[in-house]
C-alpha cells in the first residue's frame, strides 16, 4: 500500500513539474516529441547537404558560383552571432530554473535578437549574390546553395517565432519554474539549428 502511494506520489510530481505525463523513457511526451522531430530534421538536412555536395561543382564554364563571391569574414561574423545565441539560450533556461523571471525575459529577447541579426545577414548575403549575377535559377550549384542555406534560414526564423512566443508568455507571467520545460524544449530546437549551421558553414565556406 505504501509502495502504491509512493509510486502515485512520484507520478504526480513528474506530471506536476513537466506538465505532461512521463513516457517509458522517463521524459515527457512533449520533450520526446521534440526529439523525434529533430531526428526527422536530421534526415532532411542530411538530404539537402548531400544534394549540395553532389552538385557543388556543376557550374557551366565561365559561370558564376557562390565561391567566386563569398565574403568569408562577413559570414564568419554572422555565424559567431548565431553561436552566441546558444549561450544566451542556456542563460535563459538557467534563469527560469532559479525563478529569475526578469533575466529570463532578458535572455529570451537577446536570443531572438541575435537570431534576427543572423537572418538579416543572410538576407544581405543573398541580395549581394543576386546583384553579382547568381540567382536561384542561374545554375544548379546556385539552386543547391540557396535551397540548403534558405531552408536553414527558415528554421532559424521559426525558432525566433518560438522564442518570441515564450517571451510573451513570460511577460504575462505564465512561464514559471513548473513550466521550465517549455523553455528547455525551445532551447533544444534552437541548439539544433545552431549545430546544423556549424556543419553547413564548414561544408560550404571552409572546405575548398
Amino acid at each position: 500500500m505504501a509502495e502504491t502511494t509512493l509510486a502515485a506520489s512520484a507520478g504526480y510530481d513528474t506530471e506536476h513539474h513537466t506538465g505532461e505525463h512521463a513516457t517509458a523513457t522517463g521524459i515527457s511526451n512533449t520533450k520526446l516529441g521534440m526529439w523525434v522531430f529533430l531526428g526527422s530534421e536530421c534526415m532532411l538536412f542530411g538530404g539537402l547537404i548531400s544534394t549540395y555536395l553532389l552538385y557543388k561543382d556543376r557550374v557551366p564554364e565561365g559561370g558564376i558560383s557562390p565561391r567566386d563571391i563569398y565574403d568569408i569574414y562577413f559570414t564568419s561574423a554572422s555565424s559567431f552571432v548565431l553561436l552566441m545565441s546558444s549561450l544566451t539560450m542556456v542563460l535563459a533556461l538557467a534563469a527560469v530554473q532559479r525563478a529569475d523571471y526578469s533575466r529570463l525575459k532578458l535572455w529570451l529577447f537577446t536570443t531572438a535578437l541575435l537570431g534576427s541579426t543572423f537572418i538579416a545577414g543572410q538576407i544581405y548575403e543573398f541580395t549581394a549574390f543576386t546583384r553579382e549575377g547568381l540567382g536561384f535559377t542561374t545554375n544548379i550549384f546556385g539552386s543547391a546553395f540557396y535551397t540548403l542555406t534558405g531552408f536553414h534560414g527558415v528554421h532559424v526564423t521559426i525558432g525566433i517565432v518560438m522564442l518570441l512566443s515564450v517571451l510573451i508568455l513570460a511577460i504575462r507571467g505564465k512561464i514559471t519554474v513548473e513550466k521550465a520545460e517549455t523553455v528547455e524544449i525551445v532551447g533544444l530546437y534552437w541548439h539544433f539549428v545552431d549545430i546544423v549551421w556549424i556543419l553547413i558553414f564548414t561544408i560550404i565556406y571552409l572546405i575548398p
